[in-house]
């Protein structure tokens, strides 16, 4: 009998994994299972050119269900996994029947973080960004809660839009988990300077409609979806735990994306990750596992995100850094931040610099050695550094 794969999970990882089985030669039976009743989508473009009415919803699937046809791979929508039967190694949807598997592959995501609010609106799917796309439309007044990467892109297209947009932090500074304060306050700025009104250190409480806010936006972080993996007896942390190679503490079964707490190198120890390389790069990982091909994860972790006539281009993971280097100006909006931890550089966000973000990755991965003054000369050539033996 050939190999059975299920994947649980019809987002950017889940996709990834049945594309890549295919691409790499895997012969067997392959079947992807996802709640919403649509095809497996792009998420990116939601809070971004749909959003802003420059892409419509029904372009954001990432092959059209003929694919799936011609690949041989069964594909179940609308259809939520109730249960994971590990000793008959099966399964169960929520319909009651069973689907059999050699290798599980958890791909389950993670799903909004919603506030004890009524009436806020959250993107995160596609049925979302529909909804919030015809309530933006007939908006004037708009309140953004939550100062991260879909807050602030929200607040973008709105405010390109003409509303009157107000983001609400109840952090000190916007972003602050991801970026230095440097770069939270150009953003604080370059927000200001186009009309946003930006309240930092505050919290929200209730929606006064007679205030004249017509839409509210939440935009508060995401919670990885771990609860079918925990009742099956997988170990969790802060997602499904797995090794250096994605596997669960049962070898038959994966974790892969949002979900997955894994090691990570550039974190310093464990990390779970909310972006499409990981996603992907996890994806191709595992997909090369189960066609003999086995390999740690060690993918240079990368982000981006678009707001306005910016974009920030991230590689790397910033969070342990005690120094900072800046290459370029801030007045033209045109630099990149590179991060050091113990003299050893660990991350780079570019604003309007992609070549700096390219070269970046690849001094990442290289582990090339590099200094603060060598960062922040741009007489020194990066790509250059390449070249040279790693410390």
């Amino acid at each position: 009998m050939s190999p059975r794969v299920v994947i649980v999970g019809a987002g950017q990882a889940g996709f990834q994994v049945t594309a890549s089985l295919r691409a790499d030669g895997f012969d067997g039976s392959i079947a992807l299972i996802g709640e919403e009743r649509h095809l497996p989508y792009q998420r990116p473009p939601l809070s971004k050119t749909v959003l802003a009415g420059k892409q419509q919803i029904d372009s954001v699937a990432f092959r059209p269900e003929r694919f799936y046809h011609d690949h041989h791979v069964d594909l179940i929508l609308g259809e939520r996994v109730a249960r994971i039967d590990r000793a008959n190694q099966q399964v169960i949807l929520s319909n009651g029947s069973g689907v059999p598997y050699d290798t599980l592959v958890l791909a389950t995501g993670a799903r909004v973080r919603e506030l004890s609010l009524a009436g806020a609106l959250y993107l995160r799917d596609r049925d979302h960004a529909v909804s919030l796309k015809q309530r933006l439309d007939a908006a004037e007044h708009v309140v953004v809660i939550g100062g991260g990467f879909i807050g602030l892109e929200v607040a973008a297209v709105a405010r390109e839009l003409g509303k009157t947009v107000t983001v609400i932090e109840m952090q000190s500074r916007l972003m602050p988990r991801a970026v230095a304060p440097i770069l939270s306050e150009f953003y604080r700025e370059a927000h200001t300077a186009r009309g946003v009104n930006v309240l930092l250190a505050t919290d929200a409480t209730e929606i006064l409609r007679d205030r004249k806010v017509d839409l509210v936006v939440a935009g508060i972080g995401v919670v990885p979806n771990l609860e079918l993996a925990r009742d099956a007896g997988l170990a969790i942390g802060n997602g499904i735990l797995v090794d250096d190679h994605l596997r669960t503490n049962d070898e038959r079964i994966f974790a892969i994306g949002d979900c997955a707490d894994h090691p990570n190198q550039f974190a310093g120890g464990r990390a779970r990750l909310e972006s499409v390389q990981n996603a992907v790069d996890q994806a191709k990982c595992v997909a090369a596992q189960m066609v003999g091909k086995p390999a740690a994860y060690v993918a240079v972790p990368w982000f981006w995100t678009d707001q306005f006539d910016l974009k920030l281009q991230m590689c790397g993971l910033s969070n342990r850094a005690d120094r900072v280097a800046v290459r370029g100006t801030l007045e033209n909006q045109k630099f990149s931040v590179f991060y050091f931890h113990a003299d050893r550089l660990i991350a780079v966000d570019s604003m309007n610099r992609p070549a700096d973000h390219m070269i970046s990755r690849k001094l990442l991965a290289a582990g090339t050695h590099l200094t603060p003054e060598q960062a922040a000369d741009e007489s020194v050539d990066l790509k250059s550094l390449l070249a040279e033996p790693t410390r």
